[in-house]
């Protein structure tokens, strides 16, 4: 719904500002965005998402809401939405000199060596490491064993393949690095200081003495949190890991983690027999970036270039838009039957930019 005149902020700037407890609210218009076609473009997505609308998806332009569904505040898994906090610690842990994206993982996972002696951060975070877990019969999908290193699917580096194991794996090792859960290490350095407070990172209990968090939502081992809250984070990466004035993530993570990183000329191999995880061209650091697929397009044609994206199952969507200042979210818990979210958001997308005056 679009955001009633009563509840608009005394402040009319429309320079960016940085939410406290609660996110300020504006007119669409005084942030310069119709309503009217706001409206239609959150409508369309409502009645694409079917059962849950748009109860969870909210618009953000420069730091105020200029639209927000009803159960903003809803937690609940957002499946691999999830990977994005993963990828967030690693760029803490790259910025504070305790690793870097060339580390190899049997560094600090030995048992890996054998099997996979060259995988490094920068193969897992961006899908190109091949990695399987004993038990993953269709490549990349997951097991319930993904500690425990199966035959490689490719060697690492020269395929890209949408891979739930591999992020598990990655945080087992960023978490030997840390030598203290990801949580904490993600809770201490973003969460406090950008208020977020509605987010929970599920866990496989104690493993070689320190909590391991999953790295993915794969076995019910990721994140919870609301879009509201997850706007902040958004909101942190829109800003270039700068919080009203602290730099808590370097700019130089920020815009490696959104920009392509996985060349479009990389072979790609299909994820649960389907096209729809093709990151060639299109993939940062578990960020969807709007680059060019291996067809020629671009991932959202109606969407600035600097378009970013996390996403994961029952259409849990975070769009970031640089070029608007804008950030578009939607979650949910209902798998959406037929659902094209490329189609879908790319739609959405083209309908808030012509709302843009």
């Amino acid at each position: 719904m679009n955001i009633n005149t009563k509840k608009v902020t005394t402040s009319a700037s429309p320079q960016p500002i940085f939410p406290a407890e609660k996110w300020p609210t504006a007119l669409p218009e005084d942030l310069g965005v119709d309503s009217t076609r706001l409206e239609q473009a959150m409508e369309y997505l409502a009645h694409a998402s079917q059962a849950e609308g748009a109860e969870e998806a909210l618009v953000i332009r420069r730091g105020r809401v200029i639209w927000q569904g009803p159960a903003v505040d809803r937690l609940h898994p957002v499946w691999s939405v999830s990977k994005v906090f993963t990828s967030t610690v690693l760029g803490i842990l790259v910025d504070q000199g305790k690793c870097s994206l060339d580390t190899r993982l049997c560094e600090y996972a030995p048992f890996l060596a054998e099997q996979y002696p060259t995988i490094t951060f920068r193969h897992t975070v961006t899908m190109t490491s091949g990695y399987r877990g004993v038990g993953d019969v269709v490549g990349g999908t997951g097991s319930k064993t993904p500690f425990t290193p199966g035959e490689p699917l490719y060697p690492p580096g020269t395929k890209y393949g949408y891979n739930n194991d591999g992020m598990h794996i990655m945080a087992y090792t960023l978490t030997r690095i840390a030598a203290e859960p990801l949580k904490e290490v993600f809770a201490r350095h973003i969460a406090a200081p950008i208020g977020m407070q509605s987010w929970e990172w599920r866990d496989f209990g104690v493993m070689d003495g320190i909590l391991q968090n999953g790295g993915t939502n794969n076995l019910g081992k990721g994140i919870s949190v609301t879009a509201s809250d997850m706007a902040r984070l958004a909101y942190l990466y829109l800003n270039k890991g700068n919080w009203n004035g602290r730099q808590l993530l370097s700019r130089s993570w920020i815009e490696q983690a959104t920009s392509v990183q996985v060349p479009v000329e990389m072979p790609a191999i299909p994820y649960k027999s389907s096209d729809g995880a093709i990151g060639s061209g299109v993939y940062g650091f578990c960020w969807w970036v709007n680059g060019v697929t291996p067809e020629g397009k671009r991932l959202w044609p109606h969407a600035p270039a600097g378009t970013c994206c996390a996403q994961g199952a029952c259409n849990n969507f975070c769009f970031i838009v640089p070029e608007w200042e804008l950030i578009l979210i939607r979650f949910g818990q209902v798998k959406v039957p037929s659902f094209d979210g490329k189609a879908v958001y790319d739609r959405v997308l083209g309908m808030i930019g012509e709302a843009l005056v």
